[in-house]
């Protein structure tokens, strides 16, 4: 008895002083936290309890010349996966998540790697309850596995763009898990469809994410960026700053509330020099071919007041992201709608005979005459003109009347007496065979053939008359855009002055400022550029006669662009037709390059389309028609308002064009004998690029397909119960522990309840 006694006090001692030893060092541990690292915890503690978003900045607007809005923003919502957070929830309320295996490179070498598997966890732990609140929906998983395992810190988005009754669905119900964000994004709105889509471009994610900054946030969310044409080209300034929110993270490590936040800043907006009513009357005019391009200038400081190409595409398609199957279709289209036609290299045709016509003048050519027999021989080959076919000749031709019918044999003689020399300087001078720098995607600079051309791309060859003899007619070798055909004819309209092509007028801060470059200049420059003066090296009476005769072709009968004729104004053009192949398609292109009015030019419109079998019949009735309500409009006896856009798009696209008319268009007035394009000389045309790939939503896979309620519903992950650690008094007295209970499945849901 005294034994057991002493046994039991024995033990009551020795708890004793292991309670006494376990304050001691209790409180040791508190004062080696609370003071001698209180500082090292307590900022610690701060950073968890706060979470980092960035906001992606918003884009600046892109308007006309008239402060018509083409590009603005609007709000998009979608639902967003925080992956992270996503396998958090599930380690805390499931334990250990499960794995996946992937192969990897790691310092040059294959190796196996694991990492969570947050295909199975979202489709076990997420899906499940938006099924149960009807809001799942297919998604791709293969994408969702490689996000997870290259962009961790960027939110997935699981359904972008959503509907007005999934978004109240959302607003109604808690859906209460981990990572499942309603995130509000601002994304492009192209406000009228397909007009001018070939200028403004598009965007799309970025192809990659600063790491740098993106290490500044808990959560990284980055801004689109241009893909194509002015959203490219202007992005540095369309971009605007991030912002940045602040959240709250609990004790539990979920976040339950904003602290603040920091709004983005807007990017700067973009004028063009593009009048939308303009670029609507084009695009119009042109919907009557399917394929093709306009362009449309001021003469007077190279300004582009329309630039339109057929068929089309809407850039809407592209927001917030595109289809797979949309895009493929676009990929597919044998017609391009992509490719922007009006920067794509044609043979000119006979247009090209104004840089002949200038090239002869700078070598005193401008009273020389020159014979048509129905041809000239260089070499072993016999040029022929295109009257030659119908079995007559031009006779002895000025200039002037060379033009306005357009003699091919004049032309032959004239370029070889001027000299391939000067026919490459004045095309150097005029921006043919070099980009516009207006970095329109894909742009093509074109071919301006010569000596040195052909040493470079031909070395087995060596340049002659011949050659100078094809180039002069712009057939052979010659590719040219109809951006640069407007500039080059421009420079006779306003008489003698070389333009650089522009395209923005002007960018402005949201204050109205002027916007800066990184060396602190105005960004856009108000004075038009000069590319060069032909007025130092051609008298006006010299330019005068030429100008004359481009009057002729459309104003005098025997004219080849009479079909471009109007009643109360002078308009002075060319017309040009030639072969073409691309991809193994023959094709013939029509030409019509004019401006008006003659005295005191306004508009220079260059009309190409493919697949047209003349230039005056074709092309011709598109430029009158683009010119005579452009004037009407000045004059105010058109009220045109600028409208949504359908793509341009016609099923018979390839189908050959010999005739172009408008039911309500003043044509007719004139008529004109058609050059025809010889089949004989064909070019390889050179299309523009599309522009850089967008953001393309992959269709869903076998993994991420979603079984809808009703549906057999999937098996969920259950938590594993394991056993009870015995605690301090049961180890030190011997305590029987209870044995754990089994854990109990789930309730069945019935069908349709909540």
């Amino acid at each position: 008895m005294n034994r057991r006694r002493l046994n039991s006090r024995l033990r009551i001692q020795v708890l004793g002083l292991l309670i006494l030893m376990g304050m001691c060092a209790l409180g040791l541990k508190l004062w080696w936290i609370q003071v001698a690292h209180g500082a090292e915890w307590t900022a610690q503690l701060r950073g968890s309890s706060q979470v980092t978003v960035r906001i992606p900045s918003v884009r600046g607007e892109i308007k006309d010349r008239n402060g018509l809005t083409l590009v603005q923003n609007r709000a998009s919502y979608e639902v967003d996966f925080y992956l992270p957070e996503m396998v958090k929830g599930y380690r805390e309320r499931l334990g250990t998540p499960p794995l996946t295996e992937y192969r990897a490179i790691i310092s040059g070498m294959p190796k196996d790697q694991k990492e969570p598997d947050i295909i199975k966890i979202v489709n076990d732990g997420i899906i499940p309850r938006l099924n149960d609140l009807d809001l799942a929906r297919d998604y791709n998983a293969s994408k969702l596995q490689r996000h997870y395992r290259n962009n961790t810190e960027v939110p997935f988005s699981y359904i972008k763009d959503i509907d007005f009754p999934t978004m109240a669905k959302f607003s109604e119900h808690d859906v209460g898990l981990p990572g499942v964000d309603i995130a509000i994004k601002p994304v492009r709105s192209y406000v009228y469809g397909a007009l001018a889509a070939h200028v403004l471009g598009y965007v799309g994610a970025p192809d990659d994410i600063d790491k740098e900054e993106a290490k500044k946030f808990t959560f990284y969310q980055g801004d689109v960026e241009g893909k194509s044409n002015v959203e490219k080209s202007a992005d540095e300034y369309l971009r605007g700053k991030p912002g940045v929110r602040y959240l709250r993270r609990n004790a539990k490590g979920t976040i339950d509330g904003i602290l603040r936040e920091d709004p983005p800043q807007q990017g700067a907006n973009v004028y063009l020099t593009i009048d939308a009513r303009i670029q609507a009357i084009a695009e119009e005019a042109l919907r009557s071919v399917g394929r093709g391009a306009a362009v449309v200038v001021d003469p007077n400081n190279g300004d582009i007041l329309a630039m339109a190409s057929v068929p089309s595409f809407d850039p809407n398609t592209f927001v917030p992201s595109i289809k797979a199957k949309d895009w493929e279709v676009l990929q597919k289209d044998e017609t391009n709608p992509l490719v922007n036609r009006a920067v794509s290299a044609f043979p000119p045709g006979s247009t090209f005979k104004l840089i002949t016509s200038l090239a002869g003048l700078r070598r005193g050519l401008a009273k020389t005459k020159f014979t048509c027999y129905g041809g000239v021989s260089y070499g072993d080959h016999y040029f022929q003109c295109w009257v030659s076919e119908k079995h007559y000749t031009h006779g002895t031709l000025t200039l002037a009347d060379a033009i306005k019918v357009s003699c091919n044999a004049f032309f032959y003689q004239y370029g070889n007496a001027a000299g391939i020399d000067s026919i490459d300087r004045v095309g150097e001078l005029l921006g043919l065979g070099q980009p516009s720098g207006l970095n329109l995607a894909g742009e093509q600079p074109g071919v301006l053939p010569g000596p040195d051309w052909m040493r470079i791309h031909y070395p087995q060859e060596r340049w002659s008359q011949a050659y100078t003899a094809n180039v002069s007619i712009g057939q052979g070798y010659d590719l040219c855009t109809p951006l640069q055909m407007a500039m080059a004819y421009s420079v006779v309209a306003n008489g003698g002055t070389s333009y650089y092509p522009r395209l923005v007028k002007k960018v402005s801060n949201q204050d109205g400022t002027p916007a800066r470059d990184e060396n602190s200049k105005i960004a856009v420059p108000e004075e038009p550029k000069v590319h060069a003066d032909f007025r130092s090296e051609i008298s006006p009476t010299d330019m005068e006669l030429e100008r004359r005769g481009f009057w002729k072709v459309v104003n005098e009968d025997g004219g080849t662009g009479g079909r471009a004729r109007l009643s109360n104004v002078q308009v002075a053009g060319k017309t040009g037709t030639a072969q073409a192949t691309y991809h193994g398609r023959q094709d013939t292109i029509a030409w019509f390059v004019c401006w008006a009015p003659f005295e005191q030019p306004k508009y220079t419109i260059a009309v190409m389309v493919q697949g047209g079998e003349h230039g005056g019949s074709v092309a011709g009735p598109i430029a009158q028609r683009i010119l005579e309500r452009s004037l009407a409009l000045d004059e105010g006896k058109l009220d045109l308002q600028v409208a949504w856009l359908a793509p341009a798009r016609k099923a018979n696209a390839f189908q050959m064009l010999k005739d172009v008319s408008y039911r309500d268009s003043g044509l007719g007035l004139g008529g004109g004998d058609e050059e025809n394009a010889d089949a004989s000389q064909s070019a390889n045309v050179q299309m523009a690029g599309a522009g850089g790939a967008p953001d393309v939503e992959p269709e869903a896979d076998s993994r991420g397909q979603v079984r809808r309620r009703g549906a057999v519903p999937a098996a969920r992950a259950v938590p594993v119960a394991t056993p009870r650690p015995r605690n301090f008094f049961e180890r030190l007295f011997g305590a029987r522990r209870q044995p754990t209970p089994p854990p109990q499945p789930p309730p069945t849901r019935r069908r349709g309840t909540r």
